[in-house]
């Protein structure tokens, strides 16, 4: 609707404005006429003038002409005008009239010279005919081809969304439980990116669900062996007189405690490394390294083990995540001092190389067993020096923790005997 009133609009004034130009020069052309005296004009009565105008085929009026003195008398006029004035405007220019109850568009020149005003116009409804055949002319065509466009844009559409809604349907039709790839089939080239986007996300989906799945099974059975060892040695407590049985239960019953309360806090250690949002700072590696080791020294006294740092003496600043370089240097030393045998020593030690920046941990326990190298990052893995307090859970989270950081982590022999583990930032 809009196009057809902008099209019906933008005529018009094309038209009008052509139109207008005619009636211009058709009134200098007479008046040029009347001047050469190729026309003869009269001083009085009504006279029929030669006007070379003729009648448009098709349309119901001509263009008209009437010569008129400037005393008020006609001195000619074309075949077929009107009998009347053609417009009471006397000054030269266009004007508009009406004559019997049609609208006219007259263009009024005055020659002073031969003392006539030459009037020439056509009526309006020539020229609504005029548009009218024009927009016929334009729309006709367009209503005809425009649903045929439409319907054509239609079943290419659907044509092309077919293969979008089948993929839409299947995904609605599958159960939350079933995570496995799409089937393979022929598909446009624009839906394969998403058919392999979305078997990436099911298996990603399927994997971080089933290390749930057997995260939550592994704490379950690591909490419920000191529950019940707990509920055990209460018994012995509530059932026995005897001071040194009671004595041996709480001993006992406060290794359960330290045991659960470590996989506990380890745990949540695990849960606030994977969720931990990569906020770096600069950081005094140096200060960072002696706090952990400060935070340790308690757990490092009650088992008769000596923690000792080495670090440059200058300050060494780095651009990194604090909490998850913290995490993983206290887990990787909290492991080395339960490693440790009585009156053993762990060695922590910080180098700047040219590359790089290193943590080195060095216990004097019993190592990694070889077997164990390539999984000892996995979750509740432990190892042959791990003792009762050993939950699995440390090196997992130093091993998430430095992936998160960009960083690595190395594991190899100490010398002589025990473990030496390295934390690289790069």
């Amino acid at each position: 609707m809009s196009a057809a009133l902008w099209i019906q609009t933008s005529t018009r004034a094309d038209i009008e404005q052509v139109l207008d130009a005619r009636l211009l020069e058709a009134a200098n052309m007479v008046s040029s006429l009347i001047s050469d005296h190729q026309i003869e004009v009269a001083r009085a009565g009504d006279r029929t003038l030669p006007v070379p105008m003729t009648r448009e085929t098709g349309y119901s009026k001509q263009l008209s002409c009437q010569i008129w003195a400037l005393d008020g008398g006609l001195v000619g006029r074309s075949d077929g005008a009107p009998d009347v004035e053609l417009t009471e405007a006397a000054a030269e220019g266009y004007s508009r009239s009406i004559i019997e109850g049609e609208p006219w568009r007259v263009y009024t020149l005055v020659n002073e010279e031969l003392g006539v005003r030459v009037m020439v116009g056509d009526s309006l409804a020539v020229r609504d005919r005029l548009v009218r055949d024009v927009l016929e002319g334009l729309l006709l065509p367009a209503a005809l081809i425009l649903p045929l466009l439409a319907a054509i844009l239609w079943i290419s559409v659907a044509q092309g969304l077919a293969p979008l809604d089948r993929l839409a349907n299947t995904l609605r039709a599958r159960a939350p439980s079933d995570l496995s790839p799409l089937p393979e089939g022929s598909a446009p080239r624009e839906l394969r990116p998403v058919r392999l986007a979305l078997n990436s996300l099911f298996a990603k989906v399927a994997s971080a669900r089933d290390v749930e799945r057997d995260f939550t099974t592994y704490a379950a059975h690591e909490l419920k062996t000191p529950l019940a060892g707990l509920r055990t040695q209460a018994q012995v407590m509530r059932l026995s007189d005897d001071p040194g049985v009671r004595a041996n239960a709480l001993s006992a019953i406060e290794r359960s405690v330290e045991r659960t309360n470590r996989m506990v806090r380890q745990l949540l250690d695990l849960a606030a490394v994977e969720r931990s949002e990569q906020e770096l700072d600069v950081t005094d590696l140096g200060h960072l390294m002696r706090e952990t080791v400060d935070d340790l020294r308690t757990l490092a006294a009650e088992r008769n083990v000596v923690v000792e740092t080495v670090a440059p003496d200058h300050a060494m600043r780095q651009r990194t995540n604090p909490f998850l370089l913290q995490a993983a240097l206290r887990n990787v030393i909290e492991n080395a001092i339960y490693a440790s045998p009585p009156e053993g020593r762990v060695l922590v030690a910080l180098e700047d190389g040219d590359a790089a920046v290193r943590f080195i941990i060095r216990d004097e326990g019993e190592g990694i067993p070889p077997e164990l190298l390539d999984r000892v990052s996995t979750r509740f893995t432990r190892g042959r020096g791990s003792g009762p307090n050993g939950s699995g859970l440390g090196l997992s989270i130093v091993a998430s923790a430095m992936e998160r950081l960009g960083g690595a982590v190395q594991f190899a022999p100490g010398k002589g005997r025990g473990q030496t583990v390295r934390l690289i930032l790069n």
